[in-house]
């Protein structure tokens, strides 16, 4: 039987340990773990960093140096809800650094992996069941980069 939970592989070049050690230092209940290199029979230089086993918050995760032949997109990104502000502009802080804002949260970090930095209350928003207040967090969501919780809550209530 496979163990609980999945691993996350995130493909780098030649970045593994640098992102690895990146992670760490941002989330809570994290660590590095094991570190392959690479050896002769492998298709990498004898020595250097293959993989690196990292906990990130808890989830696992390995960072394999494969080459450039890959590199990260959109179409998978990870998301943390944030409780309150200064929750959310830490991790926003901490991962756009070297990076970029992208919209709505959105952001890429230094390597290139997408990021959503959104308000735990954000998704009651822009789902309630009365349609003005969810226009108007929307409309509000739609024009942020980086997310103001208080500019949001404000636009719901209709201020």
């Amino acid at each position: 039987m496979a163990a609980k939970g999945f691993t996350t592989c995130l493909w780098f070049d030649g970045q593994a340990e640098e992102a690895a050690d990146h992670y760490v230092s941002i989330f809570k209940d994290s660590r590095i773990g094991r570190i392959t290199r690479y050896n002769e029979a492998s298709p990498g230089t004898a020595g250097e960093v293959m993989t690196v086993e990292f906990e990130a918050n808890g989830q696992r995760f390995v960072a394999l140096n494969g080459g450039p032949e890959f590199t990260f997109n959109e179409a998978v990104s990870f998301q943390i809800l944030c409780a309150d502000q200064p929750e959310l502009d830490y991790y926003w802080n901490s991962l756009v650094e070297g990076g970029s804002g992208v919209a709505c949260g959105w952001l890429k970090d230094r390597f290139g992996v997408s990021w959503q930095v959104v308000p735990e209350e954000l998704v009651d928003m822009v789902g309630d069941a009365d349609p003005d207040k969810a226009k108007r967090a929307t409309e509000a969501m739609l024009s942020m980069v980086k997310f103001d919780i208080a500019a949001l809550r404000r636009a719901y209530a209709g201020e």
